[in-house]
């Protein structure tokens, strides 16, 4: 099986800066000489979540995962690990070196297949956007965007395409390029039943990407009622591509590359409904704005943002869907740790003209403000907006009757999925009040309807408990385990190790496995933290020598902290082994040994701990 040679991945580990590659995916500050950020393993409040990059590994205190900079990259994008080094060194322009290539690789050619998969729509999209932009066939399609308000640069910075009405023109193009039938077929843009039948036709085309800008699948507008697939009708409005291992619609939000950097700049995003009320809000200035794919808000598009955002902008359609869905939306984003706001696209403040205010009672979303009023009128209706408690509340307020004691009560109990999702019993407690007075309500009726609401709904989740933080299980400290774990920690300091101790001299059995390990991964290279952490078999070990090392407590001297472990280490066995002679001495003298050369065997050991014992003294004093 073909393999990554170690020269590779050594030069990998020697190029890396492990915060610019794990400040892709969180936000990190500087603190000391540590990056802290929020931890993207478990939901937190206070950052626990660390960098080294020196070491170039990572570690959270909260949660207790923990390991080198390629096996974040695998935790993150579920690679693995031949794959995350492959995309690490592409993005450092190491060209990777296999070994043993005659008989390939499962995960080599899984990697390779997800290459030529990007490439490919990366290449539709390319020729997509011609179409549009180029072509008399795609005169429409640009006719029509460009009288929704959207202007040419927004057209080139989105990509935005045109699918040609002959369903079967992509597939011969693409044929005539090199790609195979079989290839096309599995490639998510053609018809399952009719693998030669594009999967898009006749439609205005939005590239979708990932945070890294690879295009990895597309949304369709249809554009006339005449387009239909073979055997089938024109279908939805929109149309986006099916999953596939490039893309998960719940984990992928629509223009997160675009975003991203405004975000991690502001700590905020925007969350509209669709492509185009995307497109809109970007044109607008609000370059942080990004949309879900055809699903409700998700948990796992509520963590992706969070690892970068502190605050969610919601900005959903006016209608009832829409505002049900802002909803849904808030206790999503609540959840996963974002702090959530609403904006009134038809609150009436501030444009100044009571024709405007009156035809806005009308409009849906930011691209229908783009459209009829333009960019200025959009910016200042995005001033608008309340934080999610309010909202709530307004919410409630249209949905039942505060004046019969029936729309009261469901008015109230409305709010209690907001409260429940609350991780502060202060906030909690500032809430009842808060309803009591928005509803005429006692704040004690509040608090027991509360609590029944609570008793009704056993089944929801429950926190589950965090790993406990040290994830140590039974390992304890040692000086011999202090010893190894500081090598380990320091892995350039091995090799002054080995010379001074064997395996032999070591009781303590974590440090004989760490001891292993680390010759083990010596011999093989020594390619980094990433290379060592799996040959510890014991989970519970490799718990502790990671977070022993985020601790910090190896970095200071280093090379004295093992220089003056391995004198401990030796000294204390010089001891026990001296202990030891002491007693044989004592029972040869009381007659139950014969005397002999054993005994001057004894004594001579004994004479040569003793003057060894003074010399450790000496040195340390």
């Amino acid at each position: 099986m073909a393999y990554i040679a170690e020269s590779t991945i050594q030069e990998l580990n020697d190029k890396m800066d492990a915060v610019a590659v794990v400040g892709d995916y969180v936000r990190l500050e500087k603190r000391g000489g540590r990056y802290w950020g929020l931890c993207p393993f478990h939901n937190e409040k206070t950052p626990s979540f660390t960098v080294d990059p020196d070491r170039k590994a990572y570690y959270c205190f909260g949660c207790g995962q923990g390991g080198g900079i390629i096996n974040f990259v695998m935790e993150m994008d579920k690679l693995s690990f031949p794959e995350a080094v492959e995309t690490l060194a592409k993005r450092l322009g190491i060209e990777v070196i296999y070994e043993n290539t005659g008989t390939g690789g499962k995960n080599e050619g899984r990697t390779l297949r997800l290459e030529e998969l990007a490439e490919l729509y990366r290449r539709a999209a390319v020729t997509f956007h011609h179409f549009l932009m180029q072509k008399e066939e795609g005169r429409g399609a640009l006719e029509y965007i460009l009288s929704r308000g959207i202007e040419r640069e927004l057209l080139e910075r989105f990509r935005l395409g045109y699918a040609p009405r002959d369903r079967s023109w992509l597939f011969r193009f693409l044929r005539a390029k090199g790609y195979s039938e079989e290839f096309l077929g599995s490639s998510g843009l053609f018809s399952k039943n009719y693998p030669r039948q594009a999967f898009f036709a006749n439609r205005l085309i939005f590239p979708i990407a990932d945070r890294r800008g690879r295009t990895v699948a597309f949304g369709g507008r249809f554009l006339e009622e005449d387009a239909a697939p073979p055997g089938g009708s024109q279908g939805p409005k929109y149309l986006n591509s099916a999953e596939s291992d490039l893309y998960k619609k719940r984990e992928t939000l629509f223009a997160i590359d675009l975003a991203l950097p405004e975000i991690r700049k502001t700590k905020e995003v925007y969350l509209a409904e669709g492509y185009m009320d995307v497109i809109a809000l970007h044109q607008a200035g609000v370059s942080n704005a990004v949309a879900p794919l055809g699903t409700a808000f998700t948990d796992e598009q509520a963590r992706l943002l969070r690892r970068w955002a502190e605050r969610l902008y919601l900005i959903f359609d006016a209608d009832d869907a829409g505002q049900n869905a802002a909803v849904k939306a808030i206790l999503t984003g609540r959840k996963n740790g974002l702090v959530c706001a609403v904006i009134g696209l038809r609150d009436a403040e501030g444009d100044g003209s009571g024709e405007i205010l009156a035809e806005m009672k009308e409009i849906k979303d930011p691209a229908d403000i783009l459209k009829r009023f333009g960019v200025k009128i959009l910016q200042k209706r995005l001033k608008n907006s309340i934080i999610d408690f309010e909202y709530f509340i307004k919410r409630s307020k249209s949905l039942f009757d505060p004046s019969r004691v029936e729309g009261k009560a469901g008015a109230v109990a409305f709010l209690f999925p907001y409260m429940e999702i609350l991780d502060s019993e202060v906030s909690r407690e500032a809430c009842v009040q808060d309803i009591a007075d928005a509803f005429g309500a006692d704040p004690r009726a509040v608090r027991d309807d509360y609590h029944r609401y609570l008793g009704r709904n056993p089944g929801k989740e429950a926190r589950k408990e965090l790993p406990d933080a040290a994830g140590t299980g039974p390992v304890r400290m040692s000086d011999e385990l202090f010893l190894l774990t500081a090598v380990a920690a320091n892995s350039g300091l091995y090799p002054k190790l080995r010379s001074a101790l064997s395996i032999d001299e070591l009781e303590d059995p974590n440090a004989k496995e760490l001891f292993i390990a680390l010759e083990e991964w010596f011999r093989n290279g020594g390619l980094g933290i990433d290379d060592l952490l799996p040959r510890i078999n014991n989970i519970s070990l490799r718990h502790f020598v990671v977070q022993r090392g985020a601790a910090g407590a190896f970095s200071v001297h280093p090379e004295r902290l093992v220089s003056d472990g391995i004198r401990r280490v030796k000294q204390k066995r010089l001891e026990r082994r001296r202990t030891g002679i002491v007693t044989e001495l004592r029972i040869a003298g009381s007659g139950n040994r014969p005397e002999g050369a054993g005994l001057e065997d004894l004594l001579s050991e004994k004479m040569f701990i003793d003057a060894e014992l003074r010399r450790f003294k000496e040195v340390n004093e």
